[in-house]
């Protein structure tokens, strides 16, 4: 019942230039109980996103006309959809390709060929996180906002810290995602929490939440 639950009117962008995995990816999450639209490539899931909500987005990376990594940087800069996690689906399994996904701003990185039930699952996590952070951040506004110094300027390492650390990841997790030791993690919150003048990680993440870092 919980599961059933949590799927009720949850509505998924599924983008990719093969018709076949389209239709093999569509017709699996439909019969988990999921409301399923189709794109071939990024220009055309904007155009779809325009009219129509998702709560989450399942994207190709390498596509006509707009891949993936343009396109997730197009969602993220939207302030209408830069809250929607996105699932990145690649035949590229590198490191290195899984730190540029994650960078460009995709919550989770699956590569090709993938078991269905593994990514029924990774979509179930990332819509439980996101209704975390949503009633999270609904409790904070009950409350008055967190308040930092206007002239608080990031550095670019940092920005990607705390977009982590509002999406709940541990300092350990969020290193293994940058590719950097946890103690230059450690570091960089250590650092933001100085600048902004905030007490704790909790704190941190509610501050990125309420000005569209995350």
């Amino acid at each position: 019942m919980k599961e059933t639950r949590l799927r009720d009117a949850k509505r998924l962008l599924l983008i990719d230039d093969d018709p076949n995995l389209i239709l093999l990816v569509k017709d699996y999450l439909e019969f988990r109980g999921y409301e399923v639209l189709t794109a071939e490539n990024g220009r055309q899931a904007l155009e779809l996103l325009e009219t129509d909500k998702a709560h989450l987005i399942i994207c190709d990376v390498m596509m006509p006309e707009m891949d993936g990594y343009t396109f997730v940087k197009h969602v993220r800069e939207n302030p209408e959809s830069s809250w929607i996690p996105v699932l990145f689906l690649s035949a590229k399994g590198q490191s290195s390709d899984k730190v540029k996904g994650l960078n460009t701003g995709a919550d989770v990185y699956m590569v090709k060929p993938f078991e269905p039930e593994e990514l029924v699952a990774q979509v179930e996590s990332s819509l439980k996180h996101t209704e975390r952070l949503i009633a999270h951040q609904a409790k904070g506004e009950d409350g008055q906002k967190i308040q930092v110094p206007f002239d608080v300027q990031l550095t670019t390492t940092e920005l990607k810290v705390v977009q982590h650390v509002a999406r709940g990841l541990s300092n350990r997790e969020i290193a293994d995602e940058l590719g950097v030791s946890q103690r230059t993690v450690e570091s960089h919150v250590s650092n933001m929490l100085g600048k902004t003048g905030l007490h704790n990680r909790t704190e941190l993440a509610r501050w990125a939440i309420e000005n569209s870092m995350a």
